[in-house]
């Protein structure tokens, strides 16, 4: 069973010079439930961009995002967040961790905005993720220990799907390794698909599926468009 399907996705944007510049065309994307999908593309393909129409961030232009049966272009932006929030987990490459909470706290607040605080329960991941001796640290406090927290954070809300955008691209190879790992291990244990964009060869050959995002992209080229930043 799907738990996402794109299907004729467009989105355009405008550059500097006034031209409008098509940056996604995905005629067809299916995710079954508990997958794993990597997304192979280099920086500035769109691949972002895609992330973001997935997440309701962005609205597309046409097309539809049905995740878990809920079509998010139909849906109105405060509706959009909502789901996105009960749905959706994200893991991104520099973590977007927010600095003045705890590790405990981090995982609570994004609990906050979708099925509701449960301190157990985000104990038990950051306990799952490594972090039990750590509840009370703030982020600047745990060093390399905070992409731990961002995949804690991820799973709060027992999410349908993860969407991981180059979750490793800060990291050097042997933490990236055990990051990845990480990641994988607790969608599992979740059965929460997961689908993650990276144009690090060593993190895609990980993968059993992996989709060249710059064909299923109809090969359109944006260059000069740099990605949308991601919010957190």
């Amino acid at each position: 069973m799907a738990v996402l399907e794109i299907t004729g996705l467009r989105k355009s944007y405008r550059n500097p010079e006034g031209e409008t510049r098509l940056i996604v065309s995905v005629d067809h994307f299916a995710l079954d439930s508990g997958a794993q999908i990597a997304l192979e593309g280099a920086s500035g393909s769109g691949k972002t961009t895609f992330l973001n129409l997935i997440a309701g961030i962005v609205k597309p232009d046409a097309g539809s995002v049905v995740l878990g049966g809920v079509d998010l272009a139909r849906l109105s932006e405060s509706k959009r967040d909502r789901m996105r929030a009960k749905a959706l987990g994200c893991v991104y490459q520099s973590f977007n961790l927010l600095q003045g909470y705890t590790a405990l706290e981090n995982v609570i607040l994004a609990m906050s905005f979708g099925a509701g605080r449960d301190r157990a329960f985000a104990s038990a991941l950051l306990d799952r993720v490594g972090l039990s001796h750590r509840l009370s640290y703030y982020p600047r406090q745990l060093s390399v220990g905070q992409q731990r927290v961002a995949v804690a954070r991820a799973l709060a809300n027992r999410p349908k799907l993860v969407l991981a955008d180059e979750p490793t691209g800060n990291l050097d190879a042997a933490l990236a390794d055990e990051t990845l790992a990480l990641l994988r291990e607790t969608c599992v244990e979740q059965q929460a698909a997961l689908l993650l964009v990276s144009h690090d060869r060593d993190i895609l050959a990980r993968f059993e599926r992996v989709e060249n995002f710059h064909v299923l992209n109809r090969n359109v080229r944006p260059e000069g468009f740099p990605p949308l930043a991601v919010a957190s």
